[in-house]
């Protein structure tokens, strides 16, 4: 009953803004997956690229090119990949310290309260370096099932496997850049549930800003209008 009451001290503005937190982030990634045809995201545009890639791989000897640009995207994800694995570990010690966290929640926002509530607060940062970590993980895995059929491909364009394999590959890499993306959306999201720290108007600000700053990119940037100028054609 005691932590009952306890959690009851999120009030109902925080529930809204946690609700806010969680649709925006939902939306905003499932939009930028399936945009409309006449405005597509950085990430469907590159979707393209990709595929372009693996259709000129074909015939590119050797494919040193090939494997070295694969292993720096295999090296991002590792590399976030363990930066979630190191945030996580310091909030769960921030959680595990209930001390330290009363006395920066103090500073926060010059009044007391139990320490469950900010326990919680922090368990949700957890939550979206934990699905951003996930995958990271599985990107990198999919990079690395990408390099195996790339191997695969022939490089006689005219061998009846050709086309077919570079397509796989290509299709392989896409799913590992989506996923790649979700991870740096949860990252973002994540920083931004640190302003529900000082209140809940707080992270309500915070998720507008995370989301314009992810929707900008992804549909009003300049790196899209460099990309949308010469997007390669789709072959059946």
């Amino acid at each position: 009953m005691e932590m009952v009451d306890r959690i009851t001290l999120l009030t109902p503005l925080d529930g809204i803004a946690l609700l806010l937190l969680v649709g925006s982030w939902f939306v905003i990634g499932w939009r930028i997956e399936h945009p409309s045809k006449k405005t597509p995201s950085v990430t469907i545009i590159m979707g393209e690229y990709r595929r372009e890639w693996m259709r000129q791989m074909i015939t590119r000897e050797p494919r040193i090119f090939d494997a070295s640009i694969l292993s720096n995207l295999r090296q991002g994800t590792a590399f976030f990949g363990s930066g979630c694995m190191i945030a996580i570990g310091g909030m769960l010690a921030v959680i595990g310290n209930t001390d330290a966290l009363q006395d920066v929640a103090t500073d926060l926002t010059l009044e007391g309260g139990p320490t469950l509530v900010w326990q919680i607060k922090l368990l949700v940062v957890v939550a979206f370096l934990t699905h951003g970590f996930l995958k990271f993980v599985w990107a990198n895995r999919l990079f690395g099932y990408c390099a195996v059929v790339m191997a695969s491909v022939p490089n006689d364009i005219t061998h009846s496997l050709a086309k077919s394999r570079a397509l796989q590959a290509a299709e392989i890499n896409i799913r590992a850049a989506w996923n790649f993306n979700r991870g740096l959306r949860s990252i973002y999201y994540a920083l931004g549930t640190l302003a529900w720290l000082i209140g809940p108007v707080g992270l309500m600000i915070a998720t507008a800003l995370v989301a314009y700053l992810i929707w900008h990119r992804e549909f009003a940037s300049l790196p899209r209008s460099i990309l949308m100028a010469d997007i390669p054609a789709k072959e059946s």
